[in-house]
């Protein structure tokens, strides 16, 4: 094919994708117009603007028709944005999280709600528990386990005392790159980063920045910011804060497990709808008493529940008592769970549900 065919193909199949934008945007705006009128009805009603359940069926749904060339991940990465600008038409929703912009919790809160709700970055994981507690934000995500690091025990804490819930669960990737003002990796003087950002790139530094002093930061954000004011200090944190803060990434994926993933929490006033996949999170404080934890987790086993964390945590109003956080399988209304934790109450000193939720479905790059 000759120049001058060539660029008549373009023109007309160019064409063709401009009538396919113009039918795409009628048909967004049409979907937006109609979400708009769901709006009254759920005020009228008193259900929630913001349903996770309902959402999540819309993702699956369309995922079991894609054909493709789009992968499944694509189109729920396109419809989640235009779920989201939808429902900031019926009332805008306030999400609350570790900040400041471009943390990894800022990153897994885009990826659970979309980017069109208010953001709310607070400094602190107690702050992000007091906000939804006190009605500044509809709902809070917060860290609470990474897959090398292990848990949080801030986020863990704050859970014993909290008039919250969990809502909902996030697992994202975490990519760490090495971001500077330049390119030049021989005037690097200073790596800053979130302690455990570096620990999880120890490999990386001692291989290629051996002896370059490590500052500590807040976040991989603050880091970020950092280095965007300082040209030979880099720092190690994501893509979206390369983007934020105007940075060149100098090495990608540095972190030594390439499987590193973080949980993060979904935090609200009221609880998430049914979905057909669910799990529950307990809390136990135990008698001191030789057995006490078997006895606990012996009905678990009796009645075939799966239990897929443990944790233990002092509980800090009594010397050697602790508290056992517990992730299983299912719902605590439903059978056979329910009936374990029937057990359950009698044997422990305090039993409490933080939630009953979806379970998210496992991380994707």
């Amino acid at each position: 094919m000759g120049r001058a065919a060539a660029e008549a193909t373009l023109l007309a199949l160019r064409k063709e994708i401009d009538a396919v934008d113009d039918a795409i945007l009628s048909l967004i705006n049409r979907r937006a117009t109609l979400a708009q009128q769901t709006g009254p009805l759920k005020a009228t009603h008193h259900l929630p603007i913001y349903d996770r359940a309902r959402e999540d069926a819309i993702q699956q749904r369309l995922s079991s028709q894609n054909v493709g060339p789009l992968t499944d991940e694509m189109v729920t990465r396109i419809f989640r944005e235009v779920i989201c600008a939808s429902r900031a038409l019926q009332e805008p929703v306030t999400v609350a999280y570790l900040g400041p912009q471009g943390t990894f919790t800022h990153i897994a809160a885009v990826r659970y709600f979309g980017r069109s709700v208010a953001w709310l970055p607070l400094a602190d994981v107690k702050t992000v528990f007091d906000a939804v507690q006190r009605d500044r934000a509809d709902f809070g995500v917060v860290p609470i386990e990474n897959s090398t690091e292990g848990g949080v025990h801030s986020t863990l804490d704050l859970l014993v005392d909290a008039t919250i819930c969990i809502y909902g669960e996030a697992i994202q990737p975490i990519e760490h790159h090495l971001l500077c003002a330049h390119e030049r990796i021989a005037e690097i003087r200073r790596v800053a980063s979130h302690p455990h950002a570096m620990a999880q790139c120890k490999a990386f530094l001692d291989n290629h920045l051996p002896g370059v002093p490590l500052l500590e930061m807040e976040s991989t954000a603050h880091a970020a910011e950092l280095a965007r004011d300082d040209p030979q200090t880099a720092a190690i944190a994501s893509d979206l804060a390369a983007q934020l803060y105007g940075l060149v990434v100098v090495k990608r994926r540095i972190e030594d497990a390439k499987n590193n993933v973080t949980r993060f929490l979904v935090l609200s006033k009221k609880p998430p709808a049914r979905a057909p996949r669910e799990k529950t999170s307990l809390l136990f404080a135990l008698h001191d008493a030789a057995g006490a934890l078997h006895q606990i987790l012996r009905p678990f086993s009796a009645h075939r529940v799966n239990l897929t964390k443990i944790e233990s945590r002092p509980s800090k109003k009594k010397a050697w008592e602790y508290l056992f956080y517990i992730d299983v399988d299912g719902h605590a209304q439903d059978s056979p769970l329910k009936e374990a934790l029937e057990e359950i109450r009698r044997l422990a000193v305090t039993t409490k549900v933080l939630g009953a939720y979806p379970a998210a479905s496992a991380p994707t790059t």
